[in-house]
C-alpha cells in the first residue's frame, strides 16, 4: 500500500468524512444568555489546574463566530460535522427549568449547517456537567441516570426533525477517569470510591441515552464515542505481557463491553469487584444496548511495562520521550499502526455493527507567518492514519468513516491553549481564522486528489 497513493475514493462512496469539535472547548460566552456554571467553569478557577491558569470563559468564541466556522468547513469541503451540546445552555441547573436561548442557539447552529450542505453529528455529553448537579454528587450519583435522561429528552425532542446522527457520551474512561479518580480533570475527584460509581452510572447512561433517543426518533442513527490506544508491553517478559493486558482492559474493555452483555472485565481488573455494591439487579440488562455505530477515538499506542508501585494495575506507561521515537506536542507517540490494531479490535466484536473514527489528529506547534500556518507533520500525521485505516478496511466491513479532531485550534481541558490540534489557526488575541496548510491538504485530499 505505500507505493500505492491515498485517495478518498478508495474508501468507497458511502464513506463518511468529517471534523470534530465540543463545545466547552470552543463556544466561550460562558456566562451570556442564560447559560449556567458546568464543573469545568468551577475546576478552572482553582490554582494550579490548568497549565498557564488559561480558562475557557473565552476559548474560540465559537457562540459568535460559528457562522464563520461552519463557512470554513464549508470552504474546506468537510461535509460531516460533529459538535456537542452544552448541557448548562440548555437546562443551567442541570434538571427543571430549560433555557430558551440556548436552544435557540444551537437551532442557529444546527440550521446553519444544513444551509451549507453539511450533516450535523451531536454529542450529548462532551464533560460539561452542570455544577449544580456535581454539588448533588454528579456522576457517583445514581440520580444522574434520570437527570441525563430529562437532558437527553429535552435535547432530542428540540432537533429531532434536523438531527439524524446522535452520540451519546464523550469518551467516558477520560471523563469518569480524569474526573473521578485521578483528579486531573473537572471536578476533581480522586479514588475508588468516586470513580467505581461514576464509571458504573456511566455505562448504564449509554444505554439509557440509546433507549432515550430512539423511543422519540427511532429513525435515528445512535451511537457512543470510546477513547482507545493501542497497548503493547515493554519487552517480552512475562510481567510487562500482563501489565499490558490489565492497561488493555482499563483503557479498551471497560465501557464497551457492558454494552454487549459481556459485564465488566472483572478477569483482568479483579477491583472492578467493587461494583457490585453499587449494582441493582436490574442493572445487567438496563446497561446492554446495540448501538447503530459507535465512535472510536485513538491518538496514539501506549508502551506498558510492570511496576510494583502503582496500586491494583501495578502497570506503567513509558513515556514516548523516553523510548526515543516520534511523538507529538502532546507527547503521545505518532504510531500509525495504532488506529489499524483499534479498528480490528472493535471489530471483533460480534455485537458491534458500524465503526467510526470519531476523533484522530495531532498537536504541534504551529505558528502562523506570513498568513501561512505550514503544520506539515500534522498533514502527514492524517495521511499516515488514513492509510492504516484503509488497511484496516480491506478486513473490515463495519470501518464507515473518519473525522479529525479537531475543526479549530480550542481550550484544550489541563492543557489550556498550548496545545493545537485545530485544522484552523485560532489568533486568541484577535479571534482571526486562519486556515492551517493540513486543512488545505484534507480539502484537497476530499476533493479527490492522490497522495
Amino acid at each position: 500500500m505505500a507505493n500505492k497513493p491515498l485517495a478518498k475514493k478508495d474508501f468507497g462512496t458511502d464513506f463518511l468524512w468529517g471534523v470534530s469539535s465540543s463545545a466547552l472547548q470552543t463556544e466561550g460566552a460562558a456566562t451570556v444568555d442564560g447559560k449556567g456554571v458546568s464543573i469545568w467553569d468551577e475546576f478552572v478557577t482553582q490554582k494550579k489546574k490548568i497549565l498557564n491558569n488559561d480558562t475557557h470563559f473565552e476559548a474560540a468564541d465559537f457562540y459568535t463566530q460559528y457562522k464563520t466556522d461552519i463557512a470554513l468547513l464549508k470552504e474546506m469541503g468537510i461535509p460531516n460535522y460533529r459538535f456537542s451540546l452544552a448541557w448548562t445552555r440548555i437546562i443551567p441547573e442541570g434538571i427543571g427549568e430549560v433555557n430558551q436561548k440556548g436552544l435557540d442557539f444551537y437551532h442557529e447552529v444546527i440550521d446553519c449547517c444544513l444551509e451549507h450542505g453539511i450533516e450535523p453529528f451531536v454529542t450529548l455529553y462532551h464533560w460539561d456537567l452542570p455544577q449544580a448537579l456535581e454539588n448533588k454528587g454528579g456522576w457517583t450519583n445514581r440520580a444522574i441516570l434520570e437527570w441525563f435522561a430529562d437532558y437527553v429528552r429535552v435535547c432530542v425532542t428540540a432537533f429531532k426533525d434536523k438531527v439524524r446522527y446522535w452520540m451519546v457520551l464523550n469518551e467516558p474512561m477520560v471523563f469518569t477517569g480524569g474526573g473521578y479518580f485521578l483528579g486531573i480533570h473537572a471536578p476533581g475527584k480522586k479514588g475508588f470510591k468516586h470513580f467505581i460509581p461514576a464509571m458504573h452510572h456511566a455505562v448504564l447512561c449509554q444505554a439509557i441515552g440509546y433507549n432515550t433517543i430512539k423511543a422519540i426518533a427511532p429513525e435515528a442513527q445512535v451511537g457512543t464515542t470510546y477513547s482507545c490506544s493501542y497497548v503493547t508491553p515493554y519487552s517480552g517478559k512475562v510481567k510487562d505481557k500482563k501489565a499490558a493486558h490489565r492497561v488493555d482492559a482499563l483503557l479498551n474493555r471497560l465501557f464497551i463491553e457492558p454494552t454487549l452483555g459481556l459485564g465488566y472485565p472483572i478477569d483482568a481488573l479483579p477491583f472492578l469487584k467493587r461494583v457490585r455494591q453499587y449494582e441493582l439487579p436490574q442493572d445487567k440488562h438496563l446497561m446492554q444496548v446495540s448501538f447503530d455505530f459507535i465512535g472510536i477515538q485513538n491518538y496514539t499506542r501506549e508502551v506498558v511495562g510492570h511496576s510494583l508501585f502503582t496500586p491494583y494495575i501495578k502497570a506503567k506507561i513509558i513515556p514516548a520521550d523516553k523510548r526515543k521515537v516520534f511523538y507529538t506536542a502532546m507527547d503521545w507517540e505518532v504510531y500509525p499502526e495504532a488506529i489499524y490494531e483499534m479498528i480490528l479490535k472493535y471489530d471483533r466484536y460480534e455485537g458491534v455493527k458500524k465503526i467510526l473514527i470519531t476523533e484522530n489528529g495531532a498537536s504541534f506547534p504551529d505558528e502562523l507567518e506570513n498568513g501561512i500556518v505550514d503544520d506539515h507533520h500534522r498533514s502527514h500525521f492524517i495521511k499516515s492514519y488514513l492509510e492504516q485505516v484503509l488497511k484496516a478496511k480491506q478486513s473490515s466491513t463495519k470501518i464507515a468513516g473518519y473525522f479529525v479532531w479537531s475543526l479549530t485550534d480550542n481550550f484544550e481541558w489541563a492543557e489550556g491553549y498550548k496545545q493545537r490540534f485545530g485544522l484552523i489557526h485560532i489568533d486568541y488575541a484577535t479571534q482571526k481564522r486562519t486556515i492551517k496548510n493540513s486543512g488545505w491538504w484534507y480539502k484537497r485530499f476530499l476533493e479527490g486528489g492522490e497522495f
